[in-house]
């Protein structure tokens, strides 16, 4: 049975993992962290990591950008691997989640869907081939509750389609008051906010007379908690190191 400690356990998303971690037959909840206080939660529950004394075997983490410097010493000092899932941290944080990974496994993805790290290997076939004569825009769409912009998984996306290129592209974020060309070797990325969408992301390889998307719309955000609780599975036992979704799906 795989001990799992949910940081960030209140949230959300936290809720979500609660539910299909309790379906799993090989995987349970041993602990939560969270500062806010969930009286029905199954399970003990720590304000703060350090307080945590659960044994486990892996942590996995939906939380805020502010709480997870503080997770990264708890599972360093603990030797727990850690899926890490919250988006916008800084780079002084990306530097302690490196950091911490030549000590536990660290397995982070922008966006921990499988459908959307399968879409951004697909991006990385087709671009060589339509780089040359296609424009390539990318548009994200998101509910108005969404802090950050544009999303990680927008970024993710890019960067997949930039690492295929032989020239690479220049991101431009949004086009108002832009009256210069659209080069070739722009990449416009464009955030939509509104509503309760999960997410959705398209990115439109646009050329002489045709046009190609690929889309991804996620319908509940159980897709990014099934793929932490995979990404759990996977780490768990693993040594040090920095894993992402390309290792899980090969």
């Amino acid at each position: 049975m795989l001990k799992v400690i949910l940081h960030g356990s209140s949230g959300r998303m936290g809720k979500v993992l609660q539910s299909i971690i309790s379906d799993a037959p090989d995987m349970e909840v041993v602990a939560g962290i969270d500062s806010v206080p969930d009286p029905n939660a199954g399970f003990p529950l720590f304000t703060v990591p350090s307080d945590c004394n659960a044994d486990a075997d892996v942590v996995i983490d939906f939380s805020n950008h502010a709480a997870v410097p503080k997770l990264l010493d708890f599972c360093s000092a603990r030797k727990l691997p850690l899926v890490l899932c919250t988006t916008a941290l800084t780079e002084d944080c990306l530097k302690k989640a490196d950091e911490a990974a030549s000590v536990i496994p660290v397995f982070r993805s922008a966006n921990m869907s499988l459908g959307i790290n399968i879409l951004a290997k697909a991006l990385k076939t087709i671009t060589p081939t339509l780089e040359p004569s296609f424009n390539v825009e990318i548009i994200e769409k998101h509910h108005n509750k969404k802090k950050d912009s544009p999303s990680g998984t927008a970024i993710l996306l890019a960067d997949a389609v930039n690492s295929a290129c032989l020239n690479k592209k220049d991101y431009i974020y949004g086009r108002h008051g832009k009256a210069d060309e659209c080069k070739i070797t722009d990449l416009g990325i464009h955030a939509v906010r509104g509503g309760t969408i999960p997410g959705e992301h398209t990115v439109i390889f646009a050329g002489p007379d045709e046009v190609i998307e690929l889309s991804h719309t996620a319908l509940s955000g159980n897709v990014f908690a099934e793929g932490a609780v995979k990404a759990a599975a996977f780490i768990a036992g693993k040594p040090a190191g920095k894993y992402n979704m390309d290792d899980l799906i090969g």
